[in-house]
């Protein structure tokens, strides 16, 4: 059982699950308008689009691999589905963003901890890939408490002719045994095969948030609320601790750690971000267990917003590093910031993302929504992010321009090369006709995930079940 000084520090992760067999896929193709604004279309769509939905079904992580052809999801069911864009897709003019499924599996099962008489989810908490070095390729996957190295691989050929088995594989007399001949490998209809390489368990206490892959390609980290580990890929009975914040007294706990991140380039350093809306940069260079951090990020506080729920919708639910290293994406409960990493003082932007929001917080804190982990995510040239809301919508800031969108991932749109709209809230006064008013929106309707392809205008959009792929119209 989780100590009960941990319990009001604890942000919620929402029930994510398994993607069907019977996924479809959704993508959108965008164009650039008059103003320079990325139009998006809808084009495919994965899961069911019925209104019974099972819980093991809801998408709980989403992850393209480096090159953007794979994209991976994970479910609360403990299942993982990678989709491959299609290779027609790449080389047609303009061109889509078309996946289909490439490779299901189990990843996790439910576990019982029999020691503290614990059930622990098979859920699958986090997905990151590795660099490709063969042919085939490398995902951790992690659920609360084990992370598990897949190698996903195809095999195109079989081998026949033995001179020990027949054709059923079925040992021979070797009394029967006239001469010896050499087998020959033919073809086979293309199977991909998903096998568990390593397995790394029993190293934390508290629930896993968070993995990364360093840029060395030999390490990772791993996060719970309270501890950071780190790993090699080849060994799995042995981690070093890197980050410990457990007091020796759990009741005087004031923060927990509810994201981390190595940077992409230098393997040295990581970032961490806590419940107290703080982002410390930490250098491994510096001593073996990063208790002083090298950076601070802490921005000011706003005094004219100050309420009770102030701490809570300051804990940062997600962080992530530019593709570039230069900035830092944050996500709080209401908006999202960019940080630079040259100036600890305060986020160089900040962006609104359901301010309308404010005024309800009080029945979101009733209805446990306040305490929804949203993710966030960087453009593929770093000029824009993205993150999601509420009533299927999702959010885009453009940092050029300083333009914002909402969009929607509904069924509503779930046809080809349907344009996605604007929306608009209402959050007082009269609504007009093309405006949602606030008290309509479905809190139980919400996108906490998101990726963006790593080289084109490509989103993949997580909404409870479903996945929706928008892309730009060229």
């Amino acid at each position: 059982m989780e100590h009960p000084a941990f319990k009001p520090l604890m942000i919620r992760q929402s029930s994510l699950t398994r993607l069907g067999s019977m996924l479809n896929t959704a993508v959108g193709n965008s164009k650039k308008t008059a103003n320079g604004e990325i139009q998006w279309c809808f084009s495919q769509v994965k899961g069911t689009l019925d209104d019974e939905i099972t819980e093991a079904d809801i998408i709980s992580c989403v992850e393209f691999n480096h090159d953007g052809d794979l994209l991976a999801t994970g479910d609360k069911g403990g299942r993982v589905v990678i989709f491959q864009r299609d290779p027609g897709s790449k080389t047609s003019v303009p061109k889509r963003g078309e996946y289909n499924v490439y490779s299901t599996f189990q990843s996790h099962e439910p576990e019982f901890d029999y020691l503290k008489s614990l059930e622990i989810e098979e859920k699958i908490n986090k997905i990151r890939w590795l660099r490709r070095k063969n042919p085939a390729h490398f995902l951790l996957s992690t659920n609360d408490k084990t992370i598990k190295l897949w190698k996903v691989s195809e095999r195109d050929k079989r081998a026949e002719g033995y001179n020990l088995k027949d054709e059923a594989g079925e040992m021979k007399d070797r009394g029967v045994l006239t001469g010896l001949r050499v087998p020959v490998l033919k073809p086979m209809e293309l199977m991909v095969e998903a096998s568990p390489r390593r397995i790394y368990a029993n190293a934390h206490t508290y629930h896993i948030n968070s993995i990364s892959v360093n840029s060395d390609a030999e390490t990772y980290l791993s996060a719970d609320d309270l501890r950071i580990n780190l790993w090699h890929l080849d060994i799995t009975d042995q981690s070093f601790n890197i980050v410990d914040i457990k007091p020796v007294n759990m009741e005087e706990l004031t923060e927990v750690i509810t994201a981390a991140e190595f940077h992409p380039t230098d393997c040295n350093h990581f970032v961490y971000s806590s419940s107290k809306g703080l982002i410390r940069l930490c250098d491994m260079r510096m001593a073996a267990l990063c208790d002083r951090h090298a950076k601070l990020f802490e921005g000011p506080e706003d005094a004219a917003n100050r309420s009770f729920f102030s701490e809570i919708i300051s804990s940062i639910s997600d962080v992530k590093f530019s593709r570039s290293g230069r900035y830092m994406l944050s996500r709080d409960y209401l908006s999202v910031k960019v940080w630079d990493l040259h100036m600890e003082t305060k986020p160089v932007e900040t962006y609104p993302v359901h301010e309308y929001l404010r005024s309800k917080l009080c029945s979101l804190y009733e209805n446990d929504c306040i305490f929804d982990k949203f993710e966030c995510c960087w453009g593929n040239n770093d000029q824009a992010v993205l993150t999601g809301s509420y009533n299927n919508f999702f959010r885009m800031f453009d940092r050029t321009s300083k333009r914002d969108v909402t969009l929607e991932a509904s069924r509503e749109i779930a046809r080809p090369k349907t344009t996605l709209k604007a929306k608009k809230i209402c959050s007082g006064g009269k609504r007009k006709k093309d405006e949602v008013s606030v008290d309509s929106l479905d809190f139980n309707k919400k996108i906490l995930h998101t990726a963006w392809h790593p080289t084109e205008n490509i989103i993949a959009v997580a909404a409870t079940n479903n996945l929706f792929i928008f892309q730009d119209k060229f």
